[in-house]
């Protein structure tokens, strides 16, 4: 298989354990709980459940608990690292998948908790080992954030 191969068929219902067999983040930093689809190196669909158990709540806001813009954006780059490992399939092993930019960032509605946020991201193109995303964030079918980030593809072992 090759980075242009779209012939690969989707996989679907990628549960938590085999997200992170394909991204290294960890609780409380891991912020996808399931890829419900991904089309190799075209689209992928994520889902972050919004617990109040998340850390992150305790300072933003007490009282009026908001999920941060940046994690939201953090989840749409997480689902587009388990995308772009997928896609590769075998041609990832040692690899990382490192941001390397945000553009175009809105957020337009509050993230709370309870809420189910579901990450649609896709592939604008990629060059190389750099790939382009734009993503989009909704709960119950509004769309509460978007971006168009780019993110690099490394070895583990190279310095960022």
């Amino acid at each position: 298989m090759t980075m242009n191969d779209t012939t690969l068929e989707a996989v679907k219902d990628i549960d938590v354990l085999r997200v992170m067999e394909r991204i290294p983040h960890r609780y409380p930093f891991l912020l996808v709980d399931r890829v419900d689809e991904v089309v190799p190196y075209e689209k992928a669909i994520g889902i972050k459940c919004v617990s109040m158990g998340e850390p992150y709540f305790q300072g933003h806001f007490p009282g009026k608990p908001v999920m941060p813009g940046v994690l939201i954006i953090e989840s749409m780059a997480q689902t587009a690292g388990v995308m772009v490992v997928t896609s590769l399939g075998p041609e990832s092993e040692g690899k990382l998948v490192y941001f390397m930019s945000i553009e175009e960032a809105k957020f337009r509605r509050p993230v709370v908790p309870g809420d189910r946020l579901e990450v649609h991201v896709s592939k604008k193109q990629n060059r190389g080992a750099v790939w382009k995303f734009r993503g989009e964030a909704f709960v119950d079918g509004k769309l509460v954030a978007e971006a168009v980030f780019a993110a690099m593809i490394r070895d583990r072992d190279e310095n960022a």
